[in-house]
């Protein structure tokens, strides 16, 4: 029997059985019986793909957002009325019933904002946005990719693989789909849900995953966690709720000891070796291109739409997951070539013969890492600038050795002042501390976000391949960076 047979015998008797155990340990708000949904944090990216579910299904959505942005203001228009001031006055009435309303919060927010303190202070039914999605998770089959980095890239790409084929899914995205121009597909004749797991805060332990990637664990966000070794403990703790019957995909490799429950199948990946691999690679003249190997066989000549080496990776465990849930060769070798990428990963602005600009989420020196060699091999002989903002005081404290020699790889770097996020300034720690720490083969300068538009436009005739990279505002720039380099 085929192994993607075998995962569909039985399955609704387990999930059966699963989803009784778990209405012994969890009371949710039922989401049918809700009538109102507001949200404190509503213009995240994350967020904002639970608006728009919200409002797919008819509810009435409002929320909060600190700033005004193209995300909120495309919301609004359609159908969300999201404000800008933290005033309990402005919550729209349909949102103070207590009873059929749901307020869900991204862990960013101070936990003294005054809406959110109104809401708990009235007894409101209070969720975090993980909250949610495990609600979902436990009424679907939810494929969950997790990890460090690249979750975003090979959500993304599993999502368009799944949809674009005749097994389709509803998706969750933490970025907008170059495809899509949304991060929320929505799919009425399938209960697979593919969701983006974050471990930020240990968000991904409200999820119940059916299939899921863990594609990295360099310790990250050690301002929650403390330490590396409880970093991976949490990802160990992870692999315990995926349900039975389903199956664990990870990188070859991790630091990590798998805890997974009876039934459930354990694969590996990587690009070279594992149950899940590529062969025959195939990089030139603007293209990669790969046989894809699967457990049961190979699936030959895929290329890659994002011809990016890292890609190769996010690609094999894309098409492995989904590869379970029976998708065919032939979509996964159609929905690999149309595959157009995530805003601001890996995110082409410009490329002329002359000049290149993209924009890139990149704020892990992991994630820097992989782009910097990405860039290398695409553009070889090339000078190549990087703008950093750093994002978070505490990741620049943890990291800053590693942020300076990753960065090293550019030929040129330009570091901003660092992006504080939900942060407090944290004395001594700035963005001289990884300026410091370049080698001395580098060119470097260090500015003010601020000042970064006249830094352009002074040396764009000498600016060859350009990428900004982080995860604050950055990406604020990119639309007049990309105006500069073209005049």
């Amino acid at each position: 029997m085929e192994i993607k047979d075998q995962f569909a015998k039985n399955l609704h008797y387990l999930y059966a059985v699963f989803e009784n155990n778990l209405k012994k340990r969890y009371t949710y708000m039922n989401i049918d019986t809700i009538q109102s949904v507001y949200f404190v944090g509503a213009g995240g990216i994350g967020m904002s793909a639970l608006v728009r579910y919200f409002l797919s299904l008819g509810k009435t959505v409002a929320g909060y957002d600190r700033t005004a942005s193209e995300l909120t203001e495309r919301l609004n228009t359609e159908g969300a009325a999201i404000h800008y001031e933290d005033n309990v006055e402005l919550i729209p009435m349909a949102c103070r019933d207590r009873e059929h309303t749901l307020v869900v919060y991204t862990p960013a927010v101070p936990q003294d904002h005054t809406e959110l303190t109104w809401f708990r202070t009235q007894g409101f039914e209070i969720q975090k946005r993980a909250q949610v999605l495990g609600t979902i998770t436990r009424s679907r089959r939810g494929l969950c990719v997790a990890g460090t980095h690249g979750k975003t890239t090979t959500s993304s790409m599993a999502a368009h693989l799944i949809y674009q084929s005749h097994v389709g899914a509803t998706a969750f995205l933490g970025g907008i789909s170059q495809n899509y121009g949304t991060n929320l597909l929505l799919s009425d004749k399938s209960d697979y849900v593919v969701i983006e797991a974050d471990e930020f805060d240990r968000s991904f332990h409200q999820l119940l995953p059916y299939i899921t990637v863990i594609t990295s664990t360099d310790p990250d966000h050690l301002d929650i966690y403390g330490t590396p070794e409880a970093y991976w403990e949490s990802f160990e703790k992870y692999t315990s709720l995926i349900q039975p019957g389903g199956a664990l995909i990870i990188h070859e490799g991790l630091e990590i000891t798998p805890r997974v429950q009876e039934g459930v199948k354990t694969y590996t990946y990587s690009r070279s070796q594992g149950d899940f691999h590529a062969e025959n690679i195939r990089i030139g003249g603007g293209e990669i291109i790969i046989d894809f190997v699967h457990p049961e066989g190979t699936i030959k000549d895929i290329t890659l739409g994002v011809p990016l080496s890292v890609n190769i990776d996010n690609g094999i465990a894309a098409m492995a997951m989904v590869w379970l849930c029976g998708v065919t060769e032939e979509e996964l070798r159609e929905g690999m070539a149309s595959f157009r990428g995530v805003e601001r990963r890996f995110d082409f602005k410009l490329k002329t013969d002359g000049k290149v600009y993209l924009s890139d989420y990149a704020h892990h020196p992991a994630e820097i890492r992989q782009s910097a060699r990405s860039i290398r091999e695409l553009y070889a002989g090339r000078k190549v600038t990087a703008i950093f903002q750093p994002h978070l005081y505490s990741r620049t404290q943890d990291f800053y050795r590693e942020f300076a020699e990753s960065l090293s790889l550019f030929d040129e770097v330009i570091l901003t002042n660092i992006y504080p996020a939900r942060e407090e300034p944290i004395p001594g720690v700035t963005s001289q501390l990884i300026y410091d720490h370049l080698v001395p083969q580098v060119q470097k300068q260090l500015i003010s976000k601020e000042e970064v538009l006249a830094l352009v436009e002074a040396k764009k005739d000498e600016l060859e391949v350009l990428v900004t990279l982080g995860a604050g505002d950055i990406e604020n720039y990119a639309q007049a960076i990309t105006q500069i380099l073209k005049s």
